[in-house]
């Protein structure tokens, strides 16, 4: 570490990242940060066992072995095209190549960045631009989507643009992934800095523009790390992996999991439930995170094919709003398996680690469990530490900076904690219970209703599929509650229903919802988060559906 700090900055491989001397060394003496890379990992995997499947992908089993090799291959052909710190975009499903993309990338020196497949010219050319994109991986064509014809448009609008490669499909004009590793000249490739960038994933977009999230080595390290203590991973544990590799969630249990924690990841290219609990049954997965979603049709599957899962011993369920009764009927169906909920962000990936033993169901499925390797606390609005505030939260899986320094300015507080823009309180002391957005508070003559905990009710209500309650402007007090209903049947719920529901619970009158929309779907990202400020645009411009 023989670069200078200045201002809490530190440039490391051609990069501006926060940095904190203090924290830093905590990090290294506890284990979190380590000196060595992935690429280490990696060869230590392929010599000591090298027949070992890493990735399996419908038909194909990937070992250490050739997964080593494939990386270390492309990673040759990388290097000899660009430089150490270039940046490496695949928009790839969850296919194993993605796999030897991500390590090939390591092994070169080169900075990772996954993209969703699911993303167009707009966003492409603003990430590409934004990240100085060398190359990045397509497929030809994905879910009807000519992604390669994409790509040729995309290219004309950059100054720069990166090179294309399609992976499975026709080439077209572009670069066919097989011609990377065909005469391929060994050169030595870098030894990676730990402490280096070694990916970038952009945020969701949902509160404004897409910002580039830095993540080192170490960051990714230390998240592993935690996984491996609070989840109950061993070696020979089976990693589900259905939500997209291009989220902080998919991209750890595909690509880190395997090499760090010897487990062994099962890829879905698309999520289809009932294709879900054959690859559970099949390969006897032990772990699967989802989003809320994941793990509705995951249940209503597994009592399709009358199984309880046996071997599952966990479901992490996080990055949207997760119902308690959703738990506690899991949780009870899954007779073997931890069904929890957690917390975090890409940011601040895994803040919570949920609550990890069946005999603590009530607080798995009403907190969203304690506090793993991060330090969390609740501000006010003065930045006073309360019960019950904004969460703010700092540790040695958070991310290392933005792209762009200047968005920082109002993400830190002065001892360096990221400040979410979530709502939290505490329960019993030791659990944080996430209330939503502090944007989707909603304020009413001056009361403050968080919709998330009335969600949480109304989602059990027999008429309701799912739920998303969010604030509309009124003249007369200020704001009022809309809640956007998905029904479950033909009958339609509507506001005197929801309040008798809600009254005969206890809530109080001002948090009741006063408009009801009926909906076919809720707008939501690829992890299952609803979109709710596309919702407020749409109710803003429209008249109440009811």
């Amino acid at each position: 570490m023989s670069n200078a700090v200045i201002g809490g900055r530190r440039i490391v491989a051609g990069r501006s990242i926060r940095w904190d001397e203090q924290r830093a060394n905590e990090a290294y003496a506890q284990g979190f940060w380590v000196r060595e890379t992935l690429a280490e990992a990696l060869a230590r995997a392929a010599s000591a066992d090298p027949q070992r499947v890493l990735i399996i992908d419908g038909p194909v089993r990937l070992d250490a072995r050739s997964l080593q090799a494939q990386a270390s291959a492309l990673a040759q052909t990388l290097a000899a095209r660009f430089a150490p710190g270039s940046v490496i975009s695949f928009m790839l499903p969850n296919w194993h190549e993605a796999a030897v993309i991500y390590l090939a990338t390591t092994l070169a020196g080169m900075v990772a960045h996954p993209v969703l497949p699911s993303l167009r010219e707009h966003d492409l050319c603003f990430m590409l631009k934004d990240v100085e994109s060398r190359m990045i991986f397509i497929p030809a064509q994905f879910r009807g989507h000519e992604s390669a014809q994409m790509l040729t448009r995309v290219v004309q609008q950059l100054d720069t643009p990166p090179q294309v490669v399609v992976v499975r499909g026709d080439r077209g004009e572009h670069i066919a992934y097989d011609s990377l590793f065909a005469d391929v000249a060994p050169q030595p490739l870098p030894v990676p800095d730990p402490d280096a960038v070694r990916m970038i994933m952009y945020t969701s977009g949902t509160t404004g523009s897409p910002k580039g999230v830095m993540h080192s080595h170490n960051s990714i390290h230390a998240l592993i790390r935690q996984i491996g203590r609070h989840w109950l991973v061993e070696p020979g544990d089976k990693f589900l992996v259905a939500g997209p590799i291009s989220h902080i969630g998919g991209s750890i249990y595909a690509f880190e999991c395997p090499l760090l924690l010897g487990a062994t990841a099962v890829l879905m290219e698309r999520w289809d439930a009932d294709e879900a609990i054959a690859h559970l049954v099949d390969e006897r997965c032990t772990h699967f995170a989802g989003a809320t979603p994941f793990l509705v049709q995951t249940l209503a599957a597994a009592r399709r094919a009358r199984t309880r899962l046996p071997d599952l011993e966990l479901f992490v369920c996080g990055g949207a709003s997760v119902p308690p009764s959703l738990i506690h009927e899991a949780a009870e169906y899954f007779e073997k398996a931890v069904v929890t909920r957690v917390y975090g962000s890409t940011e601040v990936p895994v803040t919570t680690v949920g609550v990890i033993g069946r005999s603590d169901v009530a607080h798995a499925a009403d907190t969203d469990g304690q506090v793993g390797i991060a330090t969390v606390k609740l501000v006010d609005a003065r930045g006073t530490t309360a019960a019950t505030g904004e969460v703010l939260a700092r540790g040695p899986q958070m991310l290392v900076g933005y792209v762009h320094p200047e968005d920082e300015a109002s993400v830190f507080d002065a001892e360096g904690y990221y400040r979410t823009g979530d709502l939290g309180r505490w329960v019993d002391g030791d659990y944080l219970v996430i209330a939503g957005r502090i944007k989707d508070i909603i304020i009413r003559n001056g009361e403050n209703i968080a919709p998330k905990e009335v969600e949480d009710l109304l989602v059990a209500h027999p008429d309701i599929a799912e739920i998303a309650i969010v604030g509309l402007p009124d003249a007369r007090t200020g704001e009022r509650a809309c809640a956007v209903i998905v029904p479950r049947g033909p009958a339609r719920p509507d506001v005197a229903s929801l309040r008798a529901f809600l009254d005969a619970r206890g809530v109080a009158k001002f948090k009741m919802p006063e408009q009801v929309a009926i909906w076919d779907a809720l707008p939501k990202n690829e992890a299952g988060k609803v979109l709710k400020h596309q919702m407020r645009a749409v109710l803003a411009d429209a008249s109440p559906r009811d």
